[in-house]
C-alpha cells in the first residue's frame, strides 16, 4: 500500500495560465497605483500571498480571483483573456502585459498618455528606439517619418 495521494485529491501546480493570471495582476494593480499591500488589505491576505499570485507560484481561486477583479474594478473575464492552448504552447514572459511589469514603465506609460502633441509623442518613441538601439549596439535612427505638429 502507498501513501501517495490519488489524482482527484492531489493540488494541481501553477501552469502557465496561473504565470499569466499572476503577470495581469500585477499590471493592473501597478496602473491603478496599488502595493501589494494594499491589494492584500483590500482582499485579507497579506502581501506575501499577493507576492506568490503574482509571481505565479499558487493558484488563485475563483472567488478570490472574483474579490480582486472587484477591488480593481475590472470584469473578471480580463484575467482570462488570451487564454487556451496558445498559453501552454508560448512562454508566458511573451505575453503582451509582460513589458509594463515594472514600476518605471508604468510611469513612463503615464507619463506618455499625458503628452499632447503628436511631434513630442514621436520624439519620445524615437528617443527611447536609439536608447534601445545603443544598448545593443545598433546606430541607426529613423528620424523620415516625424509627424507634423
Amino acid at each position: 500500500m502507498t501513501n501517495e495521494l490519488p489524482n482527484s485529491v492531489r493540488k494541481r501546480r501553477a501552469g502557465a495560465e496561473d504565470l499569466e493570471i499572476g503577470r495581469k495582476i500585477r499590471a493592473l494593480r501597478l496602473e491603478r497605483g496599488l502595493s501589494q499591500s494594499g491589494l492584500a488589505d483590500g482582499i485579507g491576505l497579506t502581501f506575501q500571498q499577493v507576492q506568490k499570485y503574482e509571481k505565479g507560484t499558487n493558484r488563485v481561486s475563483a472567488g478570490r480571483l472574483h474579490k480582486i477583479a472587484e477591488l480593481l474594478n475590472t470584469p473578471i473575464m480580463f484575467f482570462y483573456g488570451g487564454m487556451g492552448a496558445r498559453t501552454k504552447q508560448h512562454d508566458a514572459r511573451n505575453t503582451g502585459l509582460a513589458f509594463i511589469q515594472s514600476k518605471g514603465a508604468m510611469r513612463l506609460l503615464r507619463a506618455y498618455s499625458e503628452i499632447g502633441s503628436r511631434t513630442t509623442k514621436y520624439a519620445l518613441v524615437v528617443l527611447a528606439e536609439s536608447l534601445r538601439n545603443k544598448q545593443r549596439g545598433n546606430r541607426g535612427i529613423d528620424f523620415g517619418r516625424c509627424p507634423r505638429a
